[in-house]
Formats: structure tokens, sequence, C-alpha cells
């Protein structure tokens, strides 16, 4: 039982070793030169609907960027791809507006294959609508299609979440006239999709470096994170950590969610702080188990490659190991209540994966309605104080 726990916690924690992001994503990336990264914005139009004065004249002078097909056009307004690559992408994207393959405000992810150093390249795209007036309810919309390319397409998947709420920001952007407002918001906000959707991963990594596990147990505990004498992105950059590592609506239905969010509410539990003052910060309260600090070496490994990608990957596997762990404990738990033997199951269990703090954190909450499983828990949670006193 042991060996093929270990045996699955370790092939989890190797993904560095079996996937391709290194080959794939970080070619050509390091400390001092970034990950070649590229932004367009096009206007989309609908033939069916009725174009303002402002867009008839913005397609006049832009002839040569302009893309009609039977339903829409499609017009260039600003790029960082280069002049030979653009084109390339404006056919890609009409041929995939033409199968109707972007929908409104969702994005799509894809390899494409441009003139650019590369050659193949992931692709996020999203069609931005426009509201429709109440005098053409029926006409195709209007919009504007974003496009952010950089890395691969598996690599941008594990950031679509990221990505799809950092475009949508860019609507209010988009209202004024010809984009009067391109070179003083939406150009700068376009350029720093990298380093604002991707990059805050690996951002924290360096910032806590080897104390990156008490902020993988704050998130798996549900501890509130403070961060002190620090700028508004490096708190921005940790409470998106601790969200994008905590597995509350995965591994729970949302009244478990709330009933443990309320349980944890009525013990007397301390803030993780991190001190920004000094460097490396020092962190507060700093509570952690070994399943968390077995992880520690391979986000370390994959900061320390500059790969924002292997980490994201890393902090998936983290989470996969985690929910597995917990249905497992459901299961022994619920046998427990018939066999004895699957008592001893569970201590066993609890012993060898060495998270189990969070592990019955979560099922007393989850189980607290059901009180034979409650007297399970209380025996288990005995058993692991006896142990941490015996092995103190």
């Amino acid at each position: 039982m042991f060996t093929s726990q270990t045996s699955s916690f370790q092939e989890s924690i190797d993904v560095e070793e079996r996937d391709d992001f290194d080959s794939e994503d970080i070619s050509g990336y390091s400390q001092k030169t970034q990950l070649n990264c590229y932004y367009t914005i096009y206007l989309y139009q609908g033939t069916r609907s009725e174009a303002s004065a402002e867009n008839v004249a913005w397609n006049q002078r832009r002839a040569d960027s302009t893309t009609s097909q039977e339903d829409f056009s499609l017009t260039l307004i600003d790029s960082s791809l280069p002049s030979e690559a653009e084109p390339e992408l404006r056919t890609y994207i009409s041929r995939r507006l033409s199968k109707g393959a972007l929908l409104g405000g969702m994005g799509n992810i894809a390899t494409v294959e441009l003139s650019l150093p590369e050659e193949a390249v992931g692709c996020y795209c999203c069609l931005l609508e426009q509201e429709r007036s109440p005098e053409q309810p029926d006409a195709d919309g209007n919009g504007y299609v974003i496009c952010f390319m950089g890395g691969s397409e598996k690599g941008l998947n594990l950031f679509r979440l990221e990505l799809d709420k950092y475009v949508q920001g860019l609507h209010s952007s988009l209202q004024t006239p010809e984009l009067q407002n391109l070179e003083t918001e939406v150009r700068p906000y376009l350029s720093r999709w990298y380093e604002e959707s991707v990059l805050h991963i690996y951002r924290v990594v360096q910032l806590v470096q080897s104390n990156i596990s008490f902020l993988l147990h704050a998130a798996l505990s549900h501890t509130h994170v403070e961060v002190v004498n620090s700028d508004e992105r490096t708190k921005a950059d940790v409470s998106r950590f601790i969200k994008a590592a905590s597995l509350q609506g995965l591994s729970q239905q949302d009244t478990t969610a709330a009933s443990l969010c309320k349980a944890l509410s009525e013990e007397t539990q301390c803030d993780l702080v991190i001190d920004c003052s000094t460097s490396p910060p020092t962190l507060l309260n700093n509570v952690s188990n070994r399943f968390c600090d077995d992880w520690n070496q391979a986000f370390l490994n994959a900061a320390e490659r500059c790969n924002p990608f292997l980490l994201r990957q890393i902090l998936e596997n983290f989470k996969l190991k985690a929910i597995q762990d917990m249905n497992s404990l459901k299961r022994f738990v619920r046998q427990a209540e018939m066999s004895h033997y699957a008592l001893f199951r569970c201590c066993q269990f609890l012993q060898g994966c060495g998270n189990g703090d969070v592990l019955l954190q979560n099922a007393r909450a989850e189980h607290s309605d059901l009180p034979e499983a409650c007297s399970i828990i209380t025996v288990l949670e005995e058993f692991l104080r006896d142990q941490s006193q015996a092995q103190a």
C-alpha cells in the first residue's frame, strides 16, 4: 500500500521530467530574456449591422489591413506581430469566424503557424461583442477580436481563466470612437498580457522561495494570508496564488465549502503573515506539513528554469494529488463505520500521506451532519495527535 502511494506521489511531483514544457514553451526564455509574446486587436463588423460613421472612416483608411467576408469584415487596429506575420493571423482568425468557432466572450486557444522565429505558437483569441442597439436587435454584432500569442497551446490552456478575465478588463477601454485611447490605454494593457496573466505564480515562488510550502498549506487549509509592507501588485499576486492553489469549488459541493468556511471561522486560527520589509520576506504564524514540504523542490526547480507554464502544471498536479487523497480518506471513513480493519487502514493512510491535518479538517466539515463519520474522524484526529507527540 505504501509503495503504490509513494510511487503515485512521485509521479505527480516529477511532472517536469515527463512534460514537454521546457522544449515547447521556453525556448529563448531566461532570466534576462523574456519569452517572445505578441498581441493583436481587430475591429469586427457584421455586414448586416449598421456601421457607425467612425467605423466606416476607420475601414476606409485601413483598406489594406481589412479582410472582408460575406458575413463580416475584420480590420487591424494594432499588433505587435512582425508585418509579415499579421496577415497570416488575420487569415486564420477569418477562417475561425467563418466557421462560427469564436463565440462572444469565450476564449479559444489553438496552435498557429506564423512567420515568426518560433514558427508555431500558442494563440488565445476572444471576440468581445459590443452591445446591440434596441433598433437592431437581430443585426450581426460588432466588436473586437483580441489575440495573444506566445508559448504553446498546451501552456496557454493552463491559464485560460486568467486570460479570459484579462480580456474582459478591456471592455471599458474599447468604448471610445476610433479608439482614441489606443496609445494611452489599450496598447499598454495589451502589451502586459503575459506579465499580468501568466507570470504571477512565478513571481510568488521567486518572492518566498523555499517558504512556498507554507502558502500551499494555507491554500489547502483555508487559512487567510495577509501581505504587509509590500506594493499592491505583490498583494494581488499572493492572493491569486492562494486562489489558484485552493481546492474550494473543486473537491466539494458549494454547501460543503460553505460549511467548511463556517467551521474554520469558529476555530481559533492565526493568519499567515508575509512581511516584505525584509529580503527574503519573513513569514509569521507559518504552518506546513510533510505533504506540502515534499512539493517545495518541484516548485523551486521550475522557478529556476524560469518556466511559468511548468509551475502552473506542478500546481495543478499538487491540487490533483490532494483531491485524490481526500477522496481516498472519504472512502476509508465510510468503510471504517463497519470495519475495524478499515479504521486501521485509515490510520495507515493518514500516517503515510503527510497531509492528515488538512484532510481531516475537510472531512470533518463535509461529514458534520453524520454522527458516525464524525466519531471516526475524532478517533483519527486523536491518532494523529498521539503520533505527533510521539515524534516530538
